[in-house]
């Protein structure tokens, strides 16, 4: 048999199960590991269900989507949940929720297995908090447990507030959300925004270093820490901007070369003609104008890390050095006989598949199987949609920083947009597209969908909204794009009516009448969702007048 919610496989469990589970758990792995097992739990199941309340409730205010959580909550059998206070304002990047629990299925369980303690117990509930409000606000938003039944209150009382808004008290929680917190040095990346966005000093955290909290990012988070203490080749595997280098870089930080070089090396932008020049060195007078000797990136990288990107674009003679250099530690500048010994870590990256490559014969098979001791696979950015809106709190964090912006965040329909989108470039068109974004976004603002897709980005992702006869249906991602260039159209037009009614002459572009009339009559057939009538009254002139100007301009057929 099969339980289903929406197109969503459910599971029935035992509470009593659940329980047994959490105090294995608990004795086995210890109370943090534990903690942060049902937390992260908690948090994909928030992710889930948000996507779901978006789907269900697509055209009603946010406040009416946001209150799914809570009955989600109930009809999943966890607890009742009764709403305090509710604020919440995407555009303006305000969020304050606070809500009491009765009945939480967690509080029962591990009263009977450990009595009242001194720690709250809703470790699931908070992560599902924490994961449906992020996924709604598109920026990370961390709920707190102020009182547990666990502890000895009547009820339990959670409080979720942006990670910002929190401080530096937010850390302790957070690290429950990661697999293994990250010691570099710097608290892990979801702490990141706690710098005010936008603030000097903003920028001061390293940026280039993974964020995430995808079981597909962790999972690759948890391989990167395992091969870092050793000295293993490692091999990248994913499409193009997915994060291979910062990964890289990631790894190096962890590893005992943190002190030494990270010399990264973009294989297909150097031309095949020096591409072993690039790598291995020059002695003087190997070719007519090598008038000094060299050092390539091998010996630049001496006791350090070598990154390898797009490794499969390597030349057949680079490939055969490449190996030596692999196997023997050892390398040769081009003109020059004396062999070098090097201590080089290599880390190596692709976005092809290297096995196909093999057998077409554009790559060695034994260099291939000496890369390939320790392959990690990133998963592209449409199959762990849950990362985004850490990514944007993230992005924005760092572009209001560096362009000297002060936006708040990004509207409701712009966050359904970056949820929607397919992301072909993956984080590396996030990245340029929220740079875009918070350039055209006006000052004090937040960003909307029209200021972040403007080069003709194609929306494949299904979007859902209700029929007139109430039922739940795909949208056409078409109408989505429409959207955006009728909302374009719209600025436009404002922006220079704006001019010319305020006398702006250095700034006032032409606008006709029949312009702006036109785009009043699609506005008000928009608004009315095509009633000709309704329309015709939003303008106040009659329903003959309506119709002659809409077929006048082409707007409806001559039959209609």
């Amino acid at each position: 048999g099969r339980i289903w919610l929406d197109d969503q496989r459910m599971l029935l469990v035992h509470a009593k199960a659940l329980g047994m589970l959490r105090r294995d758990m608990i004795e086995l792995l210890g109370l943090d590991v534990a903690r942060g097992f049902m937390t992260r739990m908690g948090y994909y199941a928030g992710v889930a269900d948000a996507q779901l309340a978006r789907k269900v409730r697509p055209k009603t205010s946010i406040h009416d989507m946001f209150v799914v959580g809570p009955q989600m909550h109930c009809l999943e059998g966890i607890g009742v949940s009764e709403a305090v206070r509710i604020e919440c304002d995407v555009e303006r990047g305000i969020h304050y929720g606070e809500f009491i629990w009765t009945s939480p299925v967690e509080d029962e369980e591990h009263i009977r297995h450990f009595s009242i303690g001194t720690e709250p117990a809703c470790w699931m509930q908070i992560g599902y908090a924490s994961g449906f409000s992020s996924e709604f606000m598109g920026r990370q938003v961390l709920y707190r447990e102020v009182e547990c039944q666990s502890m000895g209150h009547p009820v339990c009382r959670i409080i979720g507030k942006l990670v910002e808004e929190w401080g530096p008290e937010a850390a302790e929680d957070l690290r429950y959300m990661m697999p293994e917190t990250l010691q570099l040095g710097v608290p892990p990346n979801v702490v990141r925004p706690a710098c005010s966005i936008g603030q000097p000093g903003a920028e001061q955290i390293p940026t280039d270093m993974p964020v995430g909290m995808s079981p597909s990012f962790n999972s690759v988070m948890h391989l990167v820490r395992r091969v870092a203490p050793t000295q293993a080749t490692v091999l990248f595997l994913g499409e193009s901007g997915v994060g291979k280098e910062v990964f890289s870089r990631t790894l190096h930080r962890l590893s005992a070369r943190a002190d030494k070089p990270f010399v990264a090396v973009n294989c297909a932008a150097i031309p095949e003609q020096l591409i072993e020049s690039e790598l291995f060195g020059v002695e003087r007078g190997a070719y007519t104008g090598a008038l000094q000797s060299r050092l390539g990136r091998f010996e630049r990288a001496d006791g350090g890390t070598l990154f390898l990107d797009e490794i499969g674009t390597l030349s057949a003679s680079a490939q055969g050095k490449l190996l030596r250099a692999l196997q023997e530690g050892e390398i040769e500048r081009l003109g020059d006989s004396q062999t070098r010994k090097v201590d080089v870590r290599v880390i190596a990256a692709t976005n092809v598949d290297l096995r196909d490559e093999v057998k077409a014969g554009r790559f060695r098979e034994d260099l291939f199987f000496r890369l390939n001791v320790f392959p990690v696979r990133i998963t592209p950015l449409r199959e762990r949609r849950e990362d985004i809106p850490l990514l944007m709190t993230h992005f924005l964090s760092k572009f209001n920083a560096r362009h000297g912006r002060h936006l708040t965040g990004f509207t409701q329909r712009a966050v359904d947009a970056m949820l929607s989108y397919d992301w072909p470039g993956n984080i590396r068109e996030m990245e340029n597209v929220i740079e875009r974004g918070v350039i055209l976004a006006p000052e004090g603002g937040a960003i909307d969908a029209p200021h972040l897709f403007t080069s003709g980005e194609r929306f494949t992702e299904q979007r859902f909204t209700i029929n007139k006869d109430g039922k739940l249906v795909a949208m056409d991602p078409s109408v989505f794009v429409t959207e955006l260039t009728q909302d374009r159209e719209v600025e436009r037009v404002s922006r220079r009516v704006s001019n010319l009614l305020l006398d702006d002459h250095d700034d006032c572009d032409k606008v006709s009448l029949d312009e702006i009339e036109t785009l009043l009559l699609k506005r008000a057939i928009e608004r009315a969702q095509g009633n000709v009538a309704a329309a015709a009254r939003l303008l106040g002139i009659t329903r003959p007048q309506m119709v002659y100007r809409l077929k006048s301009r082409g707007i409806i057929n001559e039959g209609e």
